[in-house]
């Protein structure tokens, strides 16, 4: 995939005249001067609490949370995805990567049986640019809105006024946006995730991540996503990464989204972190490969297994 040029950046008309520059710096930033987003998602650890980062199956090197960072620092990634104290704690040691800062976060105690989900909003943005400031390089924000809740009226709010304010400081936006609560009968409905794809471009969103869709029409998964990718117009769709599984299932899924289902990256967690360092580094370079320079899954695989190598210069 050929690299775009600054002028091929669609700058939104709600990004201030004079912070044209910075959104299009950072949008480049953000996607390797590609137009692709590898988001490296780092947010569980408010989401899912200790069970995505200890237990069986998982690297004992998960536990510590500098691992994200070292995965961050050395492998292949767009932006890493994490919430504004854990960015701040360990940015100043991590200087050179893309920070895309969550917004807002809810642990996973409160099940959908019990509560409809609510995701509040942690921090305003002046305390994001004040960090920007301090010169972390943070280059977007980001929002979970869960579709179908009883309170969605008041995430689509938030997220509608945090993406206003954040494109007028030349800021990108990915919203995560999975249907969930009550009135939802499935969460990976096709038609849903297809819904909330235009929900995010209505709202001003650059990226949308959205969970797979998983089709009961006969149609595959990625045929299903091409849908929603569509309905997404301008707004990027990414496709969450799930829980992990072996590299070459994830990276096959991965090629088929981009190419078959008209995804334009991926937003991956657990898939990565949950391995050994050496191990997650070299499925950053995998995915990035697929992801920002459209490499077959064959080249990509040998990238994780260790027999090829995967860096920016190869974009």
């Amino acid at each position: 995939m050929p690299k775009i040029t600054r002028d091929q950046v669609r700058v939104p008309a709600d990004v201030m005249p004079d912070m044209r520059d910075e959104y299009i710096s950072n949008y480049m930033k953000a996607t390797r001067e590609t137009g692709r987003l590898m988001l490296f998602a780092c947010d569980q650890k408010i989401e899912h609490l200790n069970a995505d980062f200890y237990g069986e199956g998982i690297d004992i090197a998960d536990l510590d949370p500098e691992h994200l960072f070292k995965i961050g620092n050395e492998g292949v990634c767009g932006v890493l995805a994490g919430q504004r104290g854990l960015v701040a704690q360990y940015a100043a040691d991590y200087p050179e990567i893309n920070y895309l800062v969550k917004m807002n976060s809810k642990t996973n105690i409160v099940g959908t049986k019990q509560e409809d989900p609510y995701s509040p909003q942690l921090y305003d943005l002046d305390a994001v640019l004040a960090m920007k400031e301090a010169g972390v390089n943070v280059v977007g924000l980001g929002y979970t809105i869960y579709l179908g809740s009883e309170y969605e009226a008041t995430m689509m709010a938030e997220a509608g006024e945090l993406i206003a304010q954040a494109h007028a400081n030349g800021l990108i936006v990915v919203l995560w946006i999975y249907p969930r609560g009550k009135a939802v009968t499935a969460e990976k409905d096709p038609d849903l995730i297809a819904g909330a794809a235009g929900v995010a471009l209505c709202l001003g969103a650059d990226f949308v991540k959205v969970n797979p869709p998983k089709p009961e029409d006969g149609r595959t998964p990625a045929e299903a996503l091409k849908i929603a990718s569509t309905a997404a117009g301008r707004c990027g769709l990414v496709c969450a990464g799930g829980s992990t599984v072996d590299a070459e299932t994830f990276l096959t899924q991965l090629y088929d989204q981009i190419h078959v289902g008209g995804a334009c990256g991926n937003a991956t967690g657990r898939n990565i972190h949950q391995r050994s360092l050496d191990e997650a580094v070299r499925l950053t370079k995998a995915i990035s490969a697929i992801t920002l320079a459209d490499w077959t899954v064959a080249d990509a695989l040998a990238v994780f297994n260790g027999e090829k190598d995967f860096t920016l210069a190869d974009i």
